[in-house]
């Protein structure tokens, strides 16, 4: 039987062997190694045909990560007591079992092209595969401009356990504080991702804090406006599809702000 190791040479040295640029990179010994070379040659790799056999095996390797990380389930993370409707989980969004997750793109959307990069629409594409990204740049063809802010778009979620990703842009701030603008786009994002959800039959979504890292919109405004849309939403469309919102969060002070909102503590 092939190991995780050998099949791990064959997917790098197909991938290394893509362009010419890679000859002199060996493929490392350690499978920790092999797998962070994985991850940096997919987010470098500009959308292109991929064979069945190269597919195959990146989609054997990240089922093996997946099942290692964990799948999270929803009944597994307790409701609001006060809004039976959301919840709020800290930890690995590319882990969790929801019908959809929402990741925070770029105006482009084709994911991070930096090699292991720490933000979330790294992590995303790199837990799904190297068809997500192709996906996003038929959409992006067909669309012929930028995706603007506060849109959303659905892909599927490949070999995440989610079964769709929600992309939506952010909106940047620039200045000390976010203006009434950059309010406005914010909540444009849950708003419009509730809305594409609930169109397409989503009953499980999981949000991340968009907007509060590279984006650089202040954490507890950003979780006030977040809450406040979702609910606002959900409110005033009874027969929303969607039953479940995850508030997914990393960072400490966001788990913190989310915890007062929804009412755990």
């Amino acid at each position: 039987m092939t190991s995780e190791k050998e099949k791990l040479d064959l997917l790098l040295r197909s991938l290394l062997s893509e362009r010419p640029e890679y000859s002199d990179i060996k493929v490392p010994a350690s499978l920790e190694d092999k797998r962070n070379l994985l991850r940096a040659l997919m987010n470098v790799r500009n959308p292109a045909p991929i064979s069945d056999e190269v597919l195959k095996l990146q989609d054997e390797e990240l089922a093996t990560q997946r099942d290692e990380k964990g799948v999270v389930h929803l009944d597994t993370i307790p409701p609001s007591p006060v809004y039976p409707a959301l919840r709020l989980w800290q930890g690995d969004i590319t882990r969790l079992a929801v019908d959809a997750i929402v990741n925070a793109a770029n105006s482009q959307m084709l994911g991070c092209f930096v090699p292991l990069h720490r933000c979330i629409d790294n992590a995303i594409h790199s837990a799904a595969g190297m068809e997500l990204r192709q996906e996003c740049d038929h959409i992006m063809h067909e669309q012929g401009h930028p995706e603007p802010t506060g849109k959303a778009k659905i892909t599927r979620g490949y070999n995440l356990p989610a079964k769709w990703v929600i992309h939506t842009v952010g909106p940047i701030v620039y200045g000390p504080a976010p203006t009434e603008e950059d309010r406005r786009l914010l909540a444009d994002c849950y708003r419009n991702c509730m809305a594409l959800a609930d169109r397409r039959s989503v009953e499980s979504i999981a949000f991340c804090c968009i907007s509060t890292g590279e984006f650089r919109f202040p954490q507890a405004e950003a979780a006030d406006i977040a809450v406040a849309t979702v609910r606002e939403y959900l409110a005033g469309h009874k027969n929303c599809n969607v039953k479940t919102v995850v508030f997914n969060v990393f960072k400490d002070e966001d788990y913190s702000l989310y915890k007062h909102l929804l009412g755990y503590e």
